[in-house]
C-alpha cells in the first residue's frame, strides 16, 4: 500500500481508501440483478418491515423532497412518495449505474416517473446544491461509504434548515449470545445464499463482513451529532439487527 494513501476496511480486509470505492461499485454492480431478492431472503422479508418502520417514524409530508442516497433500486423513494402524496418530489442517488438502471426497471418508477430523478452520485460528494432537500435517507448503504463523517457532512450540507437525516443501517444486537447465534447465521448461511442465488458468494460475504464493522448504537449516533445534526435518537429494530438513527438541521 502506498504510504501516502490513508487505509480503510473492506469487509475484513485492509484497503487502500482510493482502492474500496472501485472494490464497492464491483460489489453492487455484480449484486445488482439480484438485489432485491436478495434482500428478501437474507432478512427473511424483515427488511420491508424496518423501512415500513422507517416511514412511520419519518411521517412524510405533503411538498417535502426527498434524496435518499444509495438507494438505487427505488425501494423507500417509493414508500415515500406514496405516503407524502402527489406534491411531493424524491430524488435517488446511487454511485452503482446497475442499481440505479434496476430501480428504473420497477413498475413503480414508471408510475411515479414525474416525481423521481435518477442521479449517479457519490455520498461523500453530493452532485447537489447546498440546502435543497427536507429529508435525507438511507437505507443499508453508509456502511459502505468510505469515509463515512464526509457522507455525512454532505447529509447536512444538502438539507434545508429544519431538515432531517435518516439512516436504516444494520447494527449490533445489546445481548452477547444472540449476537453470537445472528453472527453464525451471517458468515454460514448468507455466503452460500448468494453463491446459489446471485452466483456471487465473495460479494456477500463482504456485505456480511461489513455489518460487522460498522460502529454501534452509541458510537454512529455521535458520529452524526459531530456532523452538526442535532436531537440525534435511534431506536433498535428486531433486537438491535438494525436501527434507525434520526438527526435534524437545525
Amino acid at each position: 500500500m502506498s504510504p501516502d494513501n490513508r487505509t480503510t476496511h473492506f469487509g475484513f480486509q485492509t484497503v487502500d481508501e482510493d482502492q474500496k470505492v472501485g472494490m464497492v461499485h464491483g460489489v453492487f454492480s455484480s449484486v445488482a440483478s439480484k438485489y432485491d431478492v436478495m434482500n428478501d431472503l437474507m432478512s427473511l422479508g424483515i427488511h420491508r418491515v424496518w423501512k415500513d418502520a422507517m416511514m412511520d417514524w419519518l411521517a412524510p409530508r405533503a411538498g417535502q423532497h426527498l434524496l435518499d442516497v444509495a438507494g438505487g433500486t427505488g425501494d423507500v423513494a417509493f414508500r415515500f412518495l406514496g405516503r407524502a402524496g402527489e406534491t411531493a418530489r424524491a430524488t435517488v442517488c446511487d454511485m452503482t449505474a446497475p442499481m440505479l438502471e434496476e430501480g428504473r426497471k420497477r413498475a413503480e418508477a414508471e408510475k411515479l416517473a414525474e416525481r423521481l430523478d435518477w442521479v449517479c452520485g457519490d455520498a461523500m460528494a453530493l452532485p447537489f446544491p447546498d440546502n435543497t432537500f427536507d429529508v435525507y435517507t438511507i437505507s443499508f448503504g453508509i456502511r459502505n461509504v468510505v469515509r463515512i463523517p464526509d457522507a455525512l457532512k454532505e447529509a447536512h450540507r444538502v438539507l434545508r434548515p429544519g431538515g432531517r437525516l435518516m439512516v436504516l443501517e444494520f447494527s449490533q444486537i445489546p445481548n452477547e449470545g444472540l449476537q453470537k447465534l445472528y453472527d453464525l447465521y451471517s458468515f454460514n448461511v448468507i455466503p452460500r445464499m448468494g453463491q446459489a442465488v446471485a452466483g456471487d458468494r465473495d460479494s456477500y460475504q463482504y456485505l456480511v463482513e461489513s455489518i460487522r464493522k460498522f460502529p454501534d448504537q452509541e458510537t454512529f449516533a455521535a458520529m452524526i451529532r459531530a456532523a452538526g445534526f442535532q436531537q440525534v435518537k435511534y431506536r433498535n429494530l428486531s433486537m438491535g439487527i438494525a436501527a434507525l438513527h434520526s438527526g435534524w438541521k437545525i
